[in-house]
């Protein structure tokens, strides 16, 4: 457990946010709690994707990392450096997940998850880019949603979040030829799960419907009947 937190900065120093995860580990050891918001915010968003791989649900995600994050603060005197800070959290996670869903099949006897999906900030101004970019996010995120939870979690901590095979398997307690195996599966179940649903309906993408339609043939026919004036 870290030493006895001293007096709490309200600000963190602005160079605090390039230390080494290391040097920021100890300095909150030495009891600058308000240090272990660097950590958070490094590695919030890898945290959430490895807890939602395995949870299937958004909210129990969010819970799951918070727990992690209270969790790795009370051991941080365990925390050795032999691995990757980022590799030693990710598992606490991992771990609390992994026993969060234990104890839900446990109390209900069914594996039921629930899929959420993120409310995030539109990146793209144009409507139907963003519209576009929305339906296809959502695509990918049921299919990977319906990968088993052997895969599912592979495939999140290495394609997503791009760890590599190596700290993949440290994270999941496999080894890295298991991770290379499973995340071979999943990709290919994935292309058949996107193609089930998307080929069936092939024929209504890119329509070209709507005030789209209205506009383009009110622009054309103006010009025909210009057109026709002149001749």
């Amino acid at each position: 457990m870290p030493s006895k937190p001293g007096k709490q900065e309200e600000m963190l120093p602005a160079d605090t946010g390039l230390m080494p995860d290391g040097e920021v580990v100890e300095r909150v050891r030495d009891g600058e709690t308000a240090l272990f918001e660097i950590l958070m915010r490094r590695y919030n968003q890898l945290l959430y994707r490895a807890a939602r791989a395995i949870t299937g649900n958004a909210h129990e995600a969010e819970d799951v990392v918070q727990e992690a994050y209270v969790r790795a603060y009370l051991h941080l005197d365990q925390y050795e450096g032999r691995a990757k800070f980022s590799t030693w959290l990710t598992k606490i996670a991992v771990n609390e997940a992994l026993a969060r869903r234990r104890e839900r099949s446990r109390l209900v006897g069914v594996d039921s998850m629930t899929r959420a999906d993120d409310n995030r900030a539109p990146e793209a101004t144009d409507p139907e880019r963003e519209t576009l970019r929305r339906v296809v996010g959502m695509v990918l995120e049921a299919a990977v949603d319906a990968l088993p939870i052997t895969y599912r979690s592979v495939f999140v901590l290495r394609a997503v979040e791009g760890m590599s095979t190596a700290d993949t398997a440290e994270c999941l307690g496999l080894s890295e030829e298991a991770v290379k195996v499973r995340l071979h599966r999943a990709r290919a179940m994935l292309r058949k799960d996107i193609y089930a649903r998307t080929g069936a309906d092939t024929a209504s993408a890119f329509q070209f419907l709507g005030p789209r339609c209205d506009r383009l043939t009110a622009a054309v026919m103006e010009r025909v009947y210009a057109l026709r004036a002149r001749g």
